[in-house]
């Protein structure tokens, strides 16, 4: 029997099936931080939601947990990589509330265009107001979805229920899927340029923090609505205010904010501005999906079964050949989405060296996780990475070579338009990973949060021009490989930076002379 502390309120069937399971079931709910820490002495599992923050004070406190659980999708409360190094599994339950988030966007894309709130509003108070709160129809108009994961797929599957003609923006959707779903695909100014309406649906991470800013709006169809159901700061609410102000945005519909909670906004104070506070996942249905699913979950844990939402994995299920190396490949991964504009039709991973044949699955799951860990309005884990692929109609493909020529261990990644090869090198407590190969240049970089790579004429001056222009901008160059091209023609620069590379810098590097391209990867 395992103790399982429960320490927000989770649907009572899911407590239940932990008891049957003969499990202790442990509620405190309401735990400040400090008492969270006794409580959790102890205790083989801890369940919550979004209130409880799992730090790595809880996490070393917990000198007996096995698994964590959040009855929800969102882990920006666990600390997921401190889990990982103490060997604690940390699972969710991505798909409870996905239904009831699009029919929350779908709520605020209706009162949007029927003026429902206000026209509530005005008529308690006395006010018999029909012309002043004529709507419009959905009919015939045009939706622009901004991500077309899950919440976002469905959003589309209602919208043209109601008629409304669909595009969207989603780099990582293929157009083939795209069509399936009978949505257009094109650039996200062109969506708004075109859009009557726009529903955002996209996980909140460094690219996509104050994306939909003044600059954005100002290139918005006029008479745009806005509904924002997936994450706060994806807006930047101050624009988007003054913008309402302006007339260049009709009006919108709001559940996430930038801070939460908050009662505070220059958005409340617009009258065609409907706001609700985070209530996508707010249904009983949902709700109760998530404790069942997590209550399965972590018993399953608990037992030693296989989890089909872990978001981590335990390191003692994977062999001492390979654990070294899942890091470096997840790395891999990112570098190698950060090649990309948009998702390839194929990817291709090697494993050369003793690597072959060493129980190689969990590093192309690792290199997946890392692929698609930026772009997923989901946290990505292990088991759901190969799901991703197949939604966006990636073909994944896999092969070993016990003879490597160049290095003991090489792991590539390779599409039709890039590859990325890495190893780790050194001995003992001072091993390193480094990237050895950026489409087909032999380079030698550690990787790093901030990188750069750049394609330029292979020519004196070109690194003087890369540095003049970093430096120009206070950015300091940690570390450099440069790879030329068997023709001579082109070389390759890859770097990493102190800080990430602005817009700005980035846009006159690519227009300067010489450059031929450059991607700005974050690892």
């Amino acid at each position: 029997m395992a103790r399982v502390l429960v320490t927000e309120k989770i649907a009572q069937p899911g407590l239940d099936q932990l008891s049957a399971a003969g499990h202790e079931v442990d509620v405190q709910l309401g735990l400040s931080p400090e008492e969270l820490l006794g409580a959790i002495v102890g205790a083989h599992a801890l369940i919550i939601r979004s209130a409880t923050n799992v730090t790595p004070e809880v996490l070393a406190a917990g000198t007996s947990l096995v698994v964590v659980g959040r009855a929800g999708i969102g882990l920006d409360n666990v600390a997921v990589d401190v889990a990982t190094e103490r060997g604690v599994m940390v699972v969710n339950a991505p798909q409870s509330n996905i239904l009831s988030a699009a029919e929350q966007a779908m709520a605020l894309l209706l009162a949007q265009a029927r003026n429902i709130p206000q026209a509530h509003a005005a008529l308690v108070q006395g006010k018999w107001e029909r012309a002043k709160w004529e709507g419009v129809e959905l009919y015939g108009k045009t939706l622009g979805v901004i991500g077309l994961g899950r919440v976002g797929a469905l959003v589309a599957q209602r919208a043209l229920a109601f008629g409304m003609r669909l595009v969207a923006y989603d780099p990582f959707v293929s157009a083939d899927r795209a069509r399936h779903m009978g949505v257009e695909l094109m650039s996200l100014e062109e969506v708004f340029g075109m859009s009557d309406f726009i529903s955002i649906h996209l996980p909140k991470n460094k690219e996509t923090i104050g994306l939909i800013d003044a600059a954005m709006l100002a290139k918005s169809k006029p008479g745009i609505r806005i509904i924002n159901t997936a994450r706060g700061g994806i807006i930047v609410e101050s624009d988007l205010a003054e913008a309402v102000r302006s007339g260049t945005v009709q009006g919108a519909g709001l559940d996430v904010f930038e801070a939460e909670p908050t009662t505070e906004s220059p958005l409340f104070e617009l009258e065609s501005v409907v706001v609700t506070p985070h209530l996508g996942a707010s249904t009983a249905e949902a709700q109760d999906k998530a404790g069942m699913t997590i209550a399965e979950q972590v018993e399953l844990a608990l037992a030693g079964d296989f989890v089909p939402f872990a978001v981590n994995i335990s390191a003692g299920e994977v062999s001492e050949v390979v654990r070294p190396f899942m890091g470096l490949a997840e790395q891999l991964g990112r570098f190698f989405g950060g090649l990309h504009e948009s998702s390839p039709s194929k990817i291709e991973i090697s494993y050369q060296g003793q690597l072959a044949g060493a129980g190689t699955g969990i590093l192309t799951l690792s290199v997946l996780k890392g692929f698609f860990g930026s772009t997923s309005s989901e946290p990505v884990s292990y088991v759901n990475a190969p799901a991703l692929a197949e939604s966006r109609g990636i073909e994944i493909q896999e092969n070993s070579n016990i003879t490597s020529h160049d290095f003991v261990n090489l792991i590539s990644i390779r599409s039709n338009d890039h590859s990325v090869a890495g190893t780790m090198t050194g001995i003992g407590h001072k091993v390193e990973n480094r990237v050895v190969s950026v489409d087909d240049h032999n380079v030698e970089v550690p990787p790093a949060d901030h990188m750069l790579v750049v394609r330029n004429d292979d020519r004196p001056g070109m690194i003087g021009s890369v540095g003049r222009f970093l430096g120009s901008a206070g950015i300091s160059i940690s570390s450099m490989a440069v790879g030329p091209n068997t023709d001579k023609v082109t070389a390759l620069m890859v770097l990493s930076t102190d800080q990430p590379v602005p817009d700005s810098v980035i846009s006159e590097m690519a227009a300067s002379d010489g450059i031929l391209d450059l991607h700005r990867i974050s690892l």
